[in-house]
């Protein structure tokens, strides 16, 4: 069999198990209060920032921003597979964002994760009042953030970062 057919062969299967069952990794996104518990993080970990003896308004804002744009990313883009060990390595190579709706591009739960960092972006760069050290950190945090969320980056690996072992 040809390494083209070996790798046809594998998609396919792992497709077919990937659409047997619910994939419980990622169908909590979709789940009611999921959005609402997203925003809840979001300003317990503005509070959380903005208590620290010192600590600016401005600073905060861009710690907010910064600190939930990593956790995101590392969240949606870098940790591969399932905690759970229910789904025969179905879903070993991708990551959460491509099991979220079983990698259907455009549904309300992807246009309402990448909505989320870019009105964060907008309320940090109002409250840091346009200081341009902090838009630079900002749009870089969320632009890294949204980049990978594009259709055009799905299952694609930058770098040998979570490249598929065969």
């Amino acid at each position: 069999m040809s390494k083209l057919a070996s790798v046809y062969k594998t998609d396919y299967v792992q497709a077919l198990d990937q659409h047997s069952q619910t994939n419980r990794n990622s169908s909590w996104v979709n789940d009611k209060g999921a959005w609402m518990t997203n925003i809840i993080l979001i300003v317990f970990l503005k509070f959380i920032v903005a208590i620290i003896p010192g600590m600016t308004s401005e600073l905060s804002w861009t710690l907010t921003t910064l600190i939930y744009n990593i956790g995101s990313y590392i969240m949606f883009h870098v940790v591969t597979g399932v905690p759970f060990e229910f789904t025969q390595g179905a879903y070993d190579n991708i990551t959460l964002w491509e099991q979220i709706d079983g990698g259907v591009q455009f549904t309300a739960t992807r246009k309402y994760l990448t909505t989320v960092p870019v009105v964060l972006f907008l309320l940090s760069t109002h409250y840091t009042h346009y200081a341009a050290s902090a838009f630079a950190v900002n749009l870089l945090a969320t632009v890294i953030n949204l980049i990978a969320k594009l259709p055009s980056m799905h299952q694609v690996r930058l770098f040998n970062i979570n490249q598929r072992v065969e």
